[in-house]
């Protein structure tokens, strides 16, 4: 195994427990050469400082182009049929109306599309990002209800939809499993995520839960869930020549790019992919049915081509996450210390893809516990491929685990939070590596004591205001730390008349997150230039290195890679320079940047300017292009983000209407760079946290496998009126092992969120939801 996979593998989490075996141990920081990062040691300059987004005013005056707003000259429109059973074959297809219906140019189905290589499924190869193995209108094969199975082309949108309203498509159904009883009947299989199995054991945990003097033994269940980007996926795409240019939604450019070649056969570089702005992608905005066919028939009719998803079509064709049936089984001391520990359950999968949702991510490494026994298990349906979806795991997985401790702290009549910290592990309890940055104590004492922890209920549904009855709960929430390889930055530093400026590169996606503007901070830091001189390019695979959005890891990613950078554009400088500067015979660990110069850091005033240094090179600009160091520290350190959240809610005892009117998230994130920018992702993450407790739900007709509720009008989400003030606090305590001290902040907002609710629900009412969402029909007993 090369260290490659080796550290993608521990990116991934899952063998990090092996990997000691493999690699010697690191420096006690991520750093080669054992230096630790002088700018996580202590706030510096930028790092720290609230920072507006840099493509803020762009995206409120309308001056950032989105996928579906880019055009091309005579450029025509798409519209998609889809397939209305779950399984068999198109036994015949009347294309003539369409076709004479007026503007369209195209009829494209599967008996005249180009022939194309089915897109390689995520997980198969390290470029991969596929939904599924399956072909695409390659053949007359349904695999699910909504699969498409046509694309018109015309010239206006409306004319494509009406004329693929026009269509005719007649089926041959054939036997399929659309129900979970079913896929159960047909058996279930162990639980594979990223190519791992999804199973710990420890000891003997079912043995420990019996002999516990204090146990809960339940059964959670989380519905399935959609995606709903503000921006709909789109693409406007043309061939020019032999190659592919896509401006596209994605949060996987380079990769993206590199499965589309290999669908239609061409090299890396034929395909060119832009994504400058992302409406919102959370998992979703990758590599689906619609960007293939959309090139496929633009293609076949040579001309440019813009494929902009309904509403409707999002939830035929772009996958979300999937069902689950947890257990949750704790049993413990009399004075809460836990004895056993047991996360299994069921989650459900199509034939074609490899996604489960691998909800006992969070629970490895949350608690102490010496018998554990943690294991997904997996039951195929006839149904749209799953995918990565808001902390895909963790965000369901902490549902059960935290209202089962809830449930235990009921038991032992115990404070919740304080049973929480009895059960605090040393190490990683599945895979015994110590913790490279853990200060959840901290957080939840913070928290406990800003949220006025001490005025909970202590019997459940004994606080009434008028028809309301008032209560509070709390969960822990967890999201491990990622930084996959491959990551690369690009700095071309320019001369400016009497100044420089810098262009930093990276081949990352900005989907409103602050991306770039957190990206603009470090490399103002590290090139010692303010942030007006700083320009940062993002959002096109022609730009070097392969950054995911996914994971909560470019941040870190990216820094490691502006580091090393800016680590070699010093050498440049330093050989460009030469022995007639101030800076001659120093290498480039012995200078740093200040203030547009380099200066040694033992003698301050051995220094010289960026400018100086080009001019006498004779030297307009400089460029330097290098991949940010191997993530080792995941190789030796368990790393997570965690939180505390506290929730209050209100419940009508005449009509269950519940209403959250305070939350709070203290949160232990490392270092936080922009204070901005993460307060807005940890306030995003706790909404859709608030969204999956109370009201989202797919509705899935079992009899024919159809998604039901198709429309924001149906899928239920948070709306202002759902939402109180949302108080965020963090510990910001650098963690030493880390590029620039930092963890994820994207996803841990949402981990915990509905275990907290359904824990205060429970305090205000006596009442204990298992399954979501908290309907109201559940609280009117």
């Amino acid at each position: 195994m090369s260290i490659v996979d080796t550290a993608r593998q521990a990116a991934q989490g899952l063998v990090q427990g092996a990997l000691e075996k493999l690699v010697p141990l690191a420096p006690d920081n991520w750093i080669p050469g054992g230096k630790p990062d002088p700018l996580i040691a202590r706030k510096h300059g930028l790092i720290g400082q609230p920072v507006s987004r840099l493509d803020g005013s762009l995206k409120v005056t309308g001056a950032a182009a989105f996928a579906a707003e880019h055009r091309f000259d005579n450029m025509v429109y798409a519209a998609l049929a889809y397939a209305t059973i779950p399984r068999g074959r198109i036994a015949a297809i009347d294309t003539g109306a369409a076709e004479a219906a007026p503007g369209v140019v195209l009829v494209m189905t599967h008996r005249n599309a180009p022939r194309m290589a089915p897109p390689p499924a995520f997980g198969s190869s390290p470029t991969a990002v596929g939904p599924a193995d399956l072909p695409i209108l390659q053949d007359d094969r349904i695999h699910w209800n909504g699969q498409p199975v046509a694309c018109v082309l015309a010239e206006t949108q409306e004319q494509a939809d009406h004329a693929a309203a026009l269509l005719v498509i007649t089926y041959e159904a054939e036997p399929s499993t659309t129900d979970l009883a079913g896929a159960k009947a047909n058996g279930i299989e162990p639980g594979l995520f990223m190519g791992q199995p999804l199973l710990n054991e420890i000891g003997d945990a079912e043995a420990a839960l019996a002999a516990a003097p204090h146990r809960v033994d339940h059964i959670y269940r989380t519905p399935r869930h959609n995606h709903n980007p503000i921006e709909p996926h789109a693409a406007t795409l043309a061939w020019i020549g032999d190659d592919l240019v896509i401006h596209d939604a994605s949060q996987m450019v380079t990769q993206q790019a590199q499965t589309m070649a290999d669908v239609f056969g061409l090299r890396t570089d034929q395909v060119r992919l832009t994504s400058p702005y992302v409406g919102g992608g959370f998992g979703s905005k990758g590599l689906w049915d619609h960007q293939v066919i959309a090139a496929a028939a633009a293609r076949l009719a040579n001309r440019p081509v813009r494929v902009a998803l309904s509403r409707e079509g999002v939830y035929r064709i772009v996958g979300g996450r999937t069902l689950t049936e947890q257990r949750v089984a704790i049993g413990a001391t009399n004075d809460g210390k836990f004895e056993a520990l047991i996360h299994t359950g069921l989650t459900v999968m199509t034939p074609h893809n490899a996604m489960p949702e691998p909800f006992i991510l969070g629970t490895r490494a949350a608690y102490a516990a010496p018998n554990m026994l943690l294991k997904v298990e997996v039951a195929r349906m006839n149904m749209l491929a799953n995918t990565f979806m808001r902390a895909p795991g963790e965000a369901v997985g902490t549902f059960a685990l935290e209202s089962a401790i809830d449930e235990l702290a009921s038991d032992l009549g115990m404070d919740p939070v304080e049973l929480r910290i009895r059960n605090e592990p040393d190490a990683d309890p599945t895979s015994g590596l110590p913790f490279s940055s853990r200060h959840i104590v901290e957080a939840w004492r913070r928290g406990a004591e800003r949220f006025g922890w001490d005025a909970r209920p202590a019997t459940p549904g004994s606080r009434q205001d008028g028809e309301w009855r008032i209560g509070m709960g709390c969960a822990t929430g967890t999201y491990p730390y990622y930084r996959m390889p491959g990551a690369e930055a690009r700095i071309t530093m320019t001369r400016d008349g009497d100044d420089v400026r810098a262009k930093v590169e990276v081949a990352a996606a900005e989907m409103g997150m602050g991306t770039a503007t957190t990206t603009a901070i470090v490399a103002a830091e590290r090139l010692g230039l303010p942030m007006e001189r700083i320009e940062i390019g993002y959002g096109d695979s022609a730009i070097p290195g392969a950054i995911m959005a996914g994971g909560s890891q470019q941040t870190a990613a990216i820094g490691a890679a502006v580091i090393a950078a800016q680590a070699e554009l010093v050498t440049a400088l330093l050989k460009l320079a030469g022995n007639d500067s101030p800076l001659a015979g120093l290498s480039a660990d012995e200078v740093g940047s200040d203030a547009g110069a380099l200066a040694s850091l033992a003698e301050p005033s051995r220094r010289e300017s960026y400018v100086s240094i080009l001019t006498r090179a004779q030297r307009d600009s400089v460029t330097v292009t290098k991949a940010g160091s191997m993530p080792l520290e995941l190789m030796h350190w368990s790393m997570h983000s965690h939180s505390a959240l506290f929730c209050e809610v209100r419940v009508n005892t005449v009509t269950g209407e519940t209403r959250i009117s305070r939350f709070l998230g203290a949160f232990d994130c490392g270092r936080i760079l922009n204070p901005k920018t993460a307060a807005s992702q940890f306030r995003g993450g706790i909404i859709m946290g608030l969204g999956m407790a109370l009201m989202e739900e797919t509705l899935f007709d079992e009899r024919n496998g159809r998604i039901m509720n198709p429309s924001l009008s149906e899928y239920h989400l948070p709306v202002h009126l759902d939402v109180p003030e949302i108080d965020v606090i963090w510990t910001d305590i650098a963690d030493p092992h880390t590029p620039m001290g930092a963890h994820g902040v994207g996803e841990i907002g949402i981990t915990g969120v509905a275990a907290a609710v359904a824990n205060a629900v429970y305090n205000a009412t006596g009442i204990r939801i298992r399954d979501l969402p908290i309907t109201l029909d559940n609280l009117m007993r």
